[in-house]
């Protein structure tokens, strides 16, 4: 129970690494709001917490609008009374291609989810944290922001984004006692795996897996072990931290 009494927002809840984070989060004692823009995952996800005794609640909401992001704070209070920490989560990628021919929309929405996302929790949750007395981000960022591989140059550069914009908010808003830190997780087996590699195929995934030296994929578990620790007081000392769950991927 190293959540117990906390509140938490996990976006991008409704599979994949925010599903884990969220389950995880939920049996250590957080109540969660489970956030997405597909409700039938996000409804399943929050009713299965729910059912193995936890506490959750599913609220669709895009984090690309300033206003939608208000609303997870807004649902957190109505529901639970506070809010302690942030998760952000939800993320996208273009398919595996040449930079030259990924589309103007595909390279927007790219940034509109993994950066200005975080751009709006911080402008609609960071003054709460501050009224508050404190709070936690943790920004799930990529090792594409890292060690960038060829064929994801705009998603590269959106989560390199993130890690900058991260390290930048842990300084400022340290003297308001808000905590952000990054999890830069390897490529897994969620949802997104075959637009990275630009399809699901046995020897795509054998290359992947080949680079990787603990020679496997991130499981959400990974992402959410590493969520819980940033999460928690344990870590009340740590802010402006990259931790890499990448199974030795950057090294």
């Amino acid at each position: 129970m190293r959540l117990e009494g906390k509140v938490a927002i996990v976006t991008g809840a409704g599979s994949g690494f925010g599903q884990g984070i969220a389950e995880r989060f939920a049996a250590e004692g957080a109540k969660v709001i489970v956030n997405d823009i597909h409700a039938e995952n996000g409804e399943k996800v929050a009713s299965s917490i729910r059912a193995s005794g936890g506490q959750a609640r599913f609220v669709a909401a895009d984090v690309t609008h300033g206003e939608q992001v208000q609303g997870l704070l807004k649902a957190s209070l109505e529901a639970y009374g506070a809010l302690h920490i942030v998760i952000n989560n939800a993320g996208v990628s273009h398919r595996n291609q040449s930079l030259l021919t990924v589309s103007e929309q595909d390279f927007d929405r790219v940034f509109s989810v993994n950066v200005k996302s975080i751009y709006w929790s911080a402008r609609h949750i960071a003054p709460y944290f501050i009224e508050h007395g404190g709070g936690c981000f943790v920004n799930i960022a990529s090792t594409a922001g890292v060690r960038p591989r060829p064929g994801l140059v705009w998603y590269n550069s959106s989560k390199g984004a993130a890690i900058t914009a991260s390290k930048a908010m842990a300084v400022e808003l340290a003297p308001h006692k808000i905590r952000v830190n990054v999890i830069n997780p390897v490529a897994g087996d969620t949802p997104l795996l075959a637009t990275f590699m630009g399809e699901d195929t046995p020897e795509l995934r054998a290359k992947f897996v080949s680079s990787i030296p603990l020679g496997r994929l991130s499981l959400p578990a990974d992402v959410a072990n590493a969520a819980l620790y940033l999460a928690s007081d344990e870590a009340e000392f740590i802010t402006g931290a990259c931790l890499e769950v990448d199974g030795g991927r950057c090294v």
